[in-house]
């Protein structure tokens, strides 16, 4: 039976409580990740890339641009279009801390997927129902069981309301015996959120972007994957992000975008160069601690 609403908890929660929360239903709302400020700058800094791109898909194949959306507009390459994204969302501790709780026992280290901003205009359907992970089909025939392979925080940057196209989910769907099944859309619970809030999804989850009934209003959300190390991300991030953008972060960052060496559970290292630390060869400094915490395990404060 679907729970009635999606569970809420407060950015200020602990991240055992939000793990806890994610492993019992699937999806949930942190309210408050992001701040009004933090808000309003990110979408200063994302209205010219937006208004410079034309809704619909630019894919070939037709199920594709369905699921794009007619009057969807999908912004990739955020990190090196916002700087608030790349210092401060890319950065967010909590994120980290949740991230790290989720892979680094199964999988080891983590990266980004992708990073788009993703507009519903006035007049779209409610998009087909899935689950992030199907990209990986493998671990939908795995089923419940298969280890957590992608998260997904979508960041709301406008509010989520259930007439302008909230994302609708089906909590509690990540425990089906069977993957095949996508239930239907009279299932599904609208995410509804103030701007700054995020739900957070499991790649196990049932969901879809919700039908855009208004005739006026745009629902701006930031679909923020991070996914196990050993899966070939979304967006080629090494190919598409200048190095003297990436010279300007973290090791922990210039990790999550495919810039250092990943290092999954059991193996002595993916991404690299002649056996060598991917970001050693490229030129880049700094001590990544999140490793630290991998092979300790993470009972550290985080």
């Amino acid at each position: 039976m679907t729970p009635a609403r999606v569970p809420r908890v407060s950015a200020t929660d602990h991240p055992e409580k939000i793990i806890q929360t994610l492993h019992q239903a699937g999806a949930l709302i942190i309210e408050g990740l992001l701040s009004r400020d933090q808000v309003q700058e990110l979408n200063h800094e994302l209205d010219k890339p937006l208004e410079a791109i034309t809704p619909g898909s630019k894919h070939k194949v037709d199920a594709t641009q369905d699921f794009h959306g007619s009057n969807t507009k999908r912004l990739t390459n955020v990190t090196t279009h916002s700087r608030v994204f790349r210092h401060q969302v890319l950065e967010n501790e909590l994120v980290h801390a949740v991230a790290e709780r989720v892979f680094h026992q199964d999988s080891g280290t983590y990266w980004m997927g992708a990073a788009q901003v993703i507009q519903i205009g006035p007049g779209n359907k409610a998009q087909v129902l899935h689950r992030d992970q199907s990209q990986y089909p493998v671990f939908n025939l795995l089923g419940s069981k298969a280890p957590e392979v992608t998260i997904n925080f979508l960041i709301a940057l406008t509010d989520f309301t259930e007439d302008n196209g909230a994302t609708r989910v089906i909590p509690g769907s990540h425990l089906w015996e069977d993957y095949s099944d996508l239930g239907s859309h009279v299932q599904t619970i609208p995410a509804t959120m103030k701007a700054g809030d995020t739900v957070l999804m499991s790649g196990k989850t049932v969901h879809g972007g919700g039908a855009n009934k208004t005739t006026e209003e745009l629902r701006r959300g930031l679909a923020f994957t991070l996914q196990c190390s050993y899966l070939t991300p979304e967006e080629a991030n090494p190919f598409i992000i200048g190095l003297e953008t990436i010279e300007e972060l973290s090791p922990r960052a210039q990790r999550i975008l495919g810039f250092r060496s990943q290092f999954p559970k059991s193996s002595p290292g993916l991404w690299q160069s002649d056996y060598c630390e991917l970001g050693d060869v490229i030129g880049l400094s700094g001590d990544d601690h999140a490793l630290d915490r991998l092979r300790k395990g993470i009972n550290e404060t985080i």
